[in-house]
């Protein structure tokens, strides 16, 4: 009995799903025989903006005399511009708008032999089909990943930072660095999100005596803050001459997973996986799960402590010799110009400011403090 019809377009049919099975189990697929299979959706409370839907798909083969389990993760990736969060971009902006989210990059990650390059330590799922299913969406089937607890330590945030160093300092990475086909630079991301939402925003006086923010962003936060939006093209331009290094482009815990019986990490989502200045990826290492409420802001200092010294020991492990201190610098400028710019609540000033939404708005101010804080440190 079959029963994927959650799946929608992202399905296969039954003789495609067999040879998955097959390689997944690695069986010889003459001798497999899929017994039934169903869908279903996963349960993730984060959106993304060019995921459709992901799914679990689950059922049973038969291999010469025995019945084995089986299970994959599907996802369906898209263009942004199908996105119900498109609709919120200005008619004029939408053409530059759904150019610059690479959607395609992750299915082009998988497609490759990125896995087999990347350093001891660091693994992805093994990809058993790539599907394309129009010009503007594609489906990829996984293996499920047994993943375990765990604590976000400071031993778990420096073995994390080591890893992310040896990777952006790999040459063996860096020849798959840009498999996605997708030409970024910082400048594209000042000229867009910065240049068309965020720098207006913040430049706004009526936004600041909103009471979800004037409750968090006191008057010395809300000065620096316009201070650093006045200097982003500088401090972009200063971003622009270091270094280029891989880089995951999303490295927060929740992308990097704990394996069972394995001591080191699965990286999943590769939708922003490209050459960045040195350093890209501490940022999300840093403060992804302040971002989404899975811990506080209180130990930003002891974390960033613990990963910037890390992420250099993973570059000098890859024969990489850029400078602490340059590390420590464009680490800073983009913690600023990708995060510390855009902690204001925007999305929430439409609702009512509950204490939850309070707590978020204050979680946000500690981030962009922070920020602020860090690059007057290392300028």
């Amino acid at each position: 009995m079959h029963d994927r019809n959650v799946l929608g377009p992202a399905d296969v049919t039954d003789a495609t799903l067999t040879g998955m099975v097959a390689a997944l189990l690695g069986t010889d697929e003459a001798e497999t025989t899929l017994l039934g299979s169903t869908a279903e959706e996963v349960d993730y409370d984060l959106p993304a903006i060019t995921t459709a839907g992901r799914y679990w798909v689950r059922g049973k083969a038969q291999v010469r005399d025995r019945e084995v389990p089986f299970q994959f993760f599907v996802k369906h990736i898209q263009s942004w511009s199908r996105s119900p969060f498109f609709q919120s971009v200005p008619v004029e902006f939408q053409a530059a708008a759904e150019a610059s989210v690479p959607w395609r990059t992750e299915a082009l990650a998988y497609r490759s032999d990125l896995r087999e390059r990347l350093p001891d330590g660091l693994d992805m799922p093994r990809a058993l089909g790539v599907f394309d299913l129009d010009e503007k969406s594609t489906c990829i089937w996984l293996e499920a990943v047994p993943v375990k607890p765990v604590v976000w330590d400071t031993e778990r945030y420096a073995r994390a930072g080591l890893l992310l160093g040896r990777l952006a300092g790999s040459p063996r990475v860096r020849e798959r660095a840009l498999v996605g086909q997708h030409d970024f630079h910082v400048r594209d991301y000042l000229w867009g999100r910065l240049g068309m939402q965020v720098l207006p925003m913040l430049r706004d006086p009526a936004i600041w005596e909103h009471p979800l923010i004037a409750g968090a962003f006191d008057a010395d936060l809300r000065d620096r803050l316009v201070s650093a939006a006045d200097l982003a093209a500088s401090h972009v331009e200063e971003l622009s001459a270091f270094p280029m290094t891989t880089s995951h482009g999303d490295a927060c815990p929740n992308n990097l997973l704990t394996p069972m019986g394995a001591d080191g990490f699965v990286l999943i989502d590769y939708g922003f996986w490209t050459l960045q200045p040195v350093g890209f990826d501490l940022a999300q290492l840093l403060v992804g799960d302040v971002q989404v409420g899975r811990r506080t802001a209180e130990d930003l200092s002891e974390v960033e402590e613990t990963i910037v010294p890390a992420y250099v020991e993973g570059l000098r492990a890859e024969g990489c010799a850029i400078p602490e201190s340059a590390v420590r610098r464009a680490h800073a400028l983009q913690l600023v110009t990708f995060t510390g710019l855009s902690t204001l609540p925007f999305e929430h000033l439409d609702s009512p400011p509950t204490p939850e939404l309070h707590r978020i708005a204050a979680e946000r101010a500690a981030i962009a403090r922070f920020s602020l804080d860090l690059l007057d440190k290392t300028a």
